[in-house]
């Protein structure tokens, strides 16, 4: 997608901090942004942070999927369960309920669609960070598993961020993107992350591809630079380098 093709994104997940991030950012550069949130108390709060429109629907048991991607080119999705939540059984908004919205993305042909996961999901090498957030998550991160597979099975263009532990410090501009399996381990502010995830659809290198991200400690040396690109072409602030890692070596 171009930097100007992007008319209408839906975040989901919207009230939740990375996606009011989201929001935020989206605001000033997309004609029309609709934040999808289970709690119709929240509209106030998702049209204050930049939302144009709000939908209202419960992604586990969802009732107008169809009218709330009503015309979307992009869906971000920002869901995800709290740390409390591992301890029922289940189902969890990062697998049942994603996949809803995936399904339903489909169905109305949206283009593109870009999913927040977390480090250490999936089969592929981890750092001990991530392994620390398979122990204590465990069932969230096979949930995010099993919805990042079904995206990628999926015949919508995608990314999947991974990110290391979320901290709600400001955004930097300097984090570090690597392919899985490269082990990294860190922090990073979910204002980084929520840039990311709205350059995502319109940045070349990002199509189809999964990418762990931290913002520190960073890993010089063993980047290259990937030319993210933001919606709303010609406008300040549309680009931004960022570090991406290639030909890892093993910790």
């Amino acid at each position: 997608m171009d930097t100007d093709d992007v008319d209408t994104v839906l975040v989901a997940g919207a009230s939740g901090a990375t996606g009011l991030e989201v929001l935020r950012l989206l605001g000033s550069r997309v004609p029309t942004v609709r934040g999808l949130t289970r709690s119709p108390g929240k509209r106030r709060l998702l049209r204050r942070a930049g939302a144009d429109e709000v939908a209202v629907d419960d992604l586990l048991d969802p009732t107008d999927l169809a009218g709330a991607l009503d015309g979307v080119d992009v869906v971000v999705s920002a869901v995800g369960s709290g740390v409390g939540e591992v301890l029922g059984s289940g189902p969890y908004v990062d697998g049942e309920g994603a996949r809803a919205l995936l399904d339903a993305a489909v169905t109305a042909g949206v283009e593109a669609f870009v999913m927040e996961s977390a480090i250490g999901v999936g089969d592929d090498p981890a750092s001990p960070l991530a392994t620390a957030f398979d122990l204590f998550i465990g069932p969230i991160q096979e949930a995010k598993a099993e919805t990042e597979a079904a995206l990628r099975s999926s015949p919508l263009r995608h990314t999947v961020l991974r990110p290391g532990v979320l901290t709600n410090g400001p955004r930097t501009d300097d984090v570090t993107v690597a392919e899985p399996g490269a082990k990294l381990y860190g922090a990073v502010s979910r204002a980084d992350v929520a840039r990311l995830l709205v350059a995502a659809p319109v940045t070349e290198g990002a199509a189809d591809a999964t990418f762990e991200v931290v913002g520190r400690p960073a890993f010089p040396g063993r980047a290259t630079v990937l030319d993210w690109q933001l919606p709303g072409a010609g406008r300040t602030d549309s680009t931004v380098e960022v570090d991406v890692l290639d030909d890892v070596d093993e910790e």
